[in-house]
């Protein structure tokens, strides 16, 4: 087997490496360093494909690979971070757990069971990447909303509370009933059959490409005037395109 048939496999690794780093982060509730990783892998993430399709190097296993990866960076940390949000939305106390190990400690912590539905996510997504890999019509189009896509949104909400100091952006992100909602709609498009163009180029002409440059101008504009904020209209503004080209 050739060296470079290795190259895409390594990359995707990265992903997973990147993940499972977010994810630790993200448990010790450090959601700034938790989405600079995700954004990390996701990365990598579209750069395996890349280097696959370039190098000719498209396998089985690094369909498998790549799933198993986003699996984490785009299904496990998205979940963690809307549980997170829940529970820091809701006034419900919570059930304190307490540590069953003496040996090696731990401090016991609080669950509020309503946060538990931002798990669902990760449900969703696990569902989705399955579903992904066993059909083949996705070539040059996805069936509802891509992992990575729907990781950007969710992630989104603890940055636009850190960084764009909006009382009336606060207000709205940190309403428990809110969240619920974006949970329910990020299962529900994750998992639609509505068909959303793919950012992959077969050629860089515009003819053929107007929607995809289009969709990329629109989002750095929207990123250089909302900063942060402008991620949830640029996946609003993904899923619209892809509606009207259609």
């Amino acid at each position: 087997m050739q060296l470079k048939s290795y190259i895409p496999n390594f990359i995707t690794l990265l992903n997973l490496f990147c993940g499972s780093i977010a994810v630790i982060l993200a448990v010790n509730n450090l959601f700034v360093a938790s989405a600079l990783f995700v954004f990390l892998g996701i990365f990598f993430d579209f750069f395996d494909g890349f280097f696959a399709r370039k190098l000719n190097v498209q396998s089985a296993l690094g369909i498998q690979l790549d799933s198993l990866a986003d699996m984490v960076t785009s299904g496990l940390v998205p979940g963690i971070f809307m549980y997170k949000l829940i529970t820091l939305a809701s006034d419900n106390p919570g059930i304190e757990i307490s540590s069953w190990s003496s040996f090696l400690g731990g401090d016991s912590f609080k669950v509020v069971p309503l946060a538990l539905v931002g798990l669902c996510i990760t449900l969703a997504s696990a569902y989705r990447l399955a579903k992904f890999n066993l059909d083949e019509e996705q070539q040059s189009y996805f069936k509802g909303l891509p992992t990575p896509a729907n990781t950007l949104l969710i992630i989104s909400l603890p940055l636009i509370l850190e960084y764009q100091n909006s009382d009336a952006m606060n207000a709205i992100i940190l309403n428990t009933w809110v969240l619920l909602a974006i949970t329910i709609l990020s299962c529900y498009m994750l998992n639609s059959s509505v068909k959303l163009f793919a950012l992959k180029f077969k050629t860089y002409g515009f003819k053929g490409n107007a929607i995809r440059y289009t969709f990329i101008l629109l989002s750095l504009v929207f990123l250089i005037v909302f900063q942060f904020a402008a991620i949830p209209l640029i996946i609003l503004t993904y899923i619209i395109l892809s509606l009207v080209s259609q």
